[in-house]
């Protein structure tokens, strides 16, 4: 195919004979923690089949960005927000279908015993929490609990907490007006200094630079 950018969408045709398989390929980018791949949230592929009025839509949604697009015709903001809404029924499916016994943070959402330890992490990131703590809100052993962290996330419960506590950090930073000494106390650091010691290990830059350079890239994509 050619380059990007594309007047028209380009057609590939490939083989002869048979029913006819249309394909329709786009691309969503996302800063939100559960798309950032170092959280493996969901598997490289997976297969979603919609059914009812949720199929219905979805093909008449891809139809109509598909015209806008060919067209060039002003789709207006509906266009731009269409990909997303798509994403997101997609991946509600996903989630509500996928089979036990999974690895990754959608099975571990859907565990009687690593869900609610996870809720709890989630829900008060600057809570000190401890193994025991967790067992307790999951009513499992330390024990079981920490068995199911390591074998559905590969992480133990502390190390999860540190990637969620940064990942929430990577948001409030990107998000808000609040200052990195805020932020740290939000995220569970008792300090700025361990925070900032913290994130440059997390992101390889200070949570200052940081936030300029997402700031600088927004006003660039603009």
């Amino acid at each position: 195919m050619d380059p990007l950018p594309w007047a028209t969408p380009p057609v590939l045709r490939y083989g002869a004979g048979g029913p006819r398989t249309d394909i329709v390929c786009g691309y969503l980018h996302s800063t939100d923690p559960l798309l950032d791949p170092r959280l493996a949230a969901f598997s490289s592929a997976f297969v979603v089949r919609p059914q009812g009025p949720l199929a219905s839509w979805v093909r008449s949604s891809i139809e109509y960005a598909l015209a806008v697009t060919s067209e060039n015709a002003p789709g207006g903001p509906m266009a731009t927000r269409l990909p997303a809404l798509v994403a997101g029924e997609v991946l509600r499916v996903h989630i509500a279908t996928a089979p036990a016994g999974q690895h990754g943070w959608v099975a571990a959402v859907r565990d009687p015993v690593l869900g609610p330890a996870m809720a709890a992490l989630h829900g008060a990131p600057e809570r000190k929490w401890t193994v025991a703590d967790l067992a307790s809100e999951a009513a499992a052993s330390r024990s079981l609990l920490d068995a199911r962290f390591r074998e559905v996330l590969g992480l133990s419960p502390i190390r999860y907490q540190a990637g969620w506590r940064m990942r929430r950090a990577d948001e409030l930073l990107g998000t808000t007006e609040l200052d990195v000494a805020d932020i740290a106390y939000r995220v569970g650091y008792e300090s700025e200094e361990a925070f900032s010691r913290a994130f440059k290990r997390h992101r390889g830059v200070a949570p200052s630079l940081w936030r300029l350079g997402q700031r600088t890239g927004r006003s660039d994509a603009g």
